[in-house]
């Protein structure tokens, strides 16, 4: 059976049904498969209309939210860059005063994240996601006048408060807007910010650190500066565009908005009842112990612990092959080009044959290849070479978990919850991804931190395949219960439904 899909109800069955003559009556299976993966468009007889909404969505929605993403990753791994700059031999940091200053931005992001999902909803989006990232840009701004270690550790504990709600409550708004089947390939969309940003980072730090000494500014002081400024007017400026959801979007007509109203519906991303859709303690819970939230969590934690170590550590690592540090920026663009690239090609093939947990096996084999590389060779091409595996690897691998996630949970406030776990674990790797390479494992080898990384993109690929395996058994069960239960029935239930079928 086709993954991802809520199966229709039982008047919704009949009308698709009829539309599949050659289904004979001894086929069920076949036939909801058939069902579950039809166009809403066929059903309301417009199926024009399915690509102007989500045409619409793509046009004001999407770019908004990329570069939000794009910001908040540049404004948060830009000390990276900054390092490179001179950041830690001008305020004389020792590398463990560098690995706690990253730390100190994960703790309150952590706290931060299920508050702000649970709170996007109640208070709005359009209002809540640009007021964290005008303020995020303030503080990015300060911390560029910092003249010492512990106004650079003030700074980035905010930067982490205000950017900790930020991705969960991106893959929140987009569930808004999208249905599951058509997801991953948005998240990619916003996520591939993440690294374009790499890219885009190397290329503006090079160009910024020419500014050395300017208004009496270091070039690594200017960085922050210059990004800083930017987040903030884009902040000021999508106070204007952003809609809360697509009942207040301007850009859709009042048949366009029942159109996604409907589609989300019938996809199982909303219930239509704010009795089921409304905030409910009882449903923060069953996130917390819903087994396959569990298993991906597990999962996002090692995502979390590889994709922030190359985030933040890349150019630190192309220095330690000998290039200078402008050098360094710009050899950072190229393997986080790549990444961008193979993450949306990646994300279209997913979203096309709903294989999120097999993309996620695809990342860990590509992460493992590219840290063996670097782990035995000590040839300074087939190293850098290497990067071209693990940083598009690791990149690829984050929609996918993202949108696996954000797939199986409902209603709305299990869904928000199970998001918000999904990065709290992402954010809890990344704590120990800033002690990785530089305090626990020294330049230039980083031999420890490199086989602790392969070990966890093996994880990743392994504990994959298990959440695979577990959702196709819940799946089977959930056949045999269809047999005696009906959708109405099981309704409250959420993704517990016998009719909510989890995606693969």
């Amino acid at each position: 059976m086709m993954c991802g899909t809520l199966l229709p109800s039982h008047r919704t069955m009949s009308a698709l049904v009829e539309k599949v003559p050659s289904r004979s009556s001894s086929d069920p299976e076949k036939i909801v498969a058939s069902a579950a993966t039809s166009d809403v468009g066929e059903l309301v007889q417009n199926p024009a209309l399915e690509a102007t909404v989500w045409g619409k969505s793509d046009i004001w929605i999407l770019p908004i939210v990329t570069l939000f993403y794009l910001l908040s990753f540049l404004d948060r791994t830009n000390v990276g860059n900054a390092k490179v700059a001179g950041l830690t031999t001008q305020l004389h940091m020792t590398p463990t005063q560098y690995s706690m200053a990253l730390t100190v931005t994960y703790i309150p992001y952590i706290v931060a994240e299920l508050p702000s999902n649970l709170l996007l909803k109640k208070v709005g989006a359009n209002l809540m996601l640009p007021t964290m990232i005008t303020l995020w840009g303030v503080v990015c701004t300060v911390q560029g006048t910092v003249k010492s270690y512990s106004g650079l550790l003030v700074c980035r504990f905010f930067l982490g408060l205000l950017e900790g709600g930020v991705f969960p409550g991106l893959v929140l708004y987009l569930s808004y807007f999208y249905p599951r089947q058509r997801l991953q390939t948005r998240v990619a969309g916003f996520f591939s910010a993440a690294s374009l940003s790499g890219a885009f980072g190397g290329i503006l730090a090079y160009g910024i650190i020419k500014l050395n000494g300017k208004s009496g500014h270091s070039g690594w002081q200017w960085i922050f500066i210059i990004e800083g400024v930017i987040t903030v007017f884009v902040g000021l400026v999508s106070f204007a565009f952003m809609p809360a959801s697509p009942d207040t979007a301007r850009f859709f007509n009042a048949e366009e908005k029942a159109y996604v109203k409907a589609r989300l519906e019938e996809d199982g991303a909303i219930n239509g009842d704010e009795a089921l859709d409304g905030f409910s303690w009882r449903e923060v819970g069953k996130a917390f112990t819903s087994v396959h939230v569990i298993l991906v969590g597990i999962n996002f934690f090692f995502s979390g612990v590889v994709l922030y170590s190359l985030a933040y550590f890349v150019p630190p690592l192309i220095q330690s092959l000998g290039y200078t540090a402008a050098k360094a920026q710009l050899m950072s663009v190229p393997p986080f080009s790549v990444a961008f690239v193979m993450t949306m090609i990646t994300a279209y093939i997913s979203d096309r044959y709903q294989c999120r947990g097999w993309m996620t096996v695809f990342c860990s084999v590509l992460c493992v290849a590219g840290f063996g590389m670097w782990l035995g060779s000590t040839n300074h091409h087939i190293q850098y070479g290497s990067m071209f595996l693990s940083v598009p690897g690791v990149y690829l691998g984050a929609p996918a978990l993202s949108t696996w996630n954000a797939n199986n949970s409902a209603p709305h406030t299990r869904r928000a919850t199970a998001i918000a776990i999904g990065f709290i674990m992402t954010n809890a790797g990344g704590i120990l991804a800033t002690w990785l390479l530089g305090s626990i494992s020294p330049a230039p080898r980083y031999i420890e931190g490199t086989k602790i990384l392969i070990a966890f993109s093996v994880l990743i690929g392994a504990f994959a395949v298990v959440t695979l395996y577990w959702l196709k058994y819940q799946n089977a069960l959930k056949a045999e219960r269809r047999k005696t239960t009906s959708r109405e029935d099981e309704v409250a239930r959420g993704d517990e439904s016998a009719w909510f079928v989890y995606s693969l």
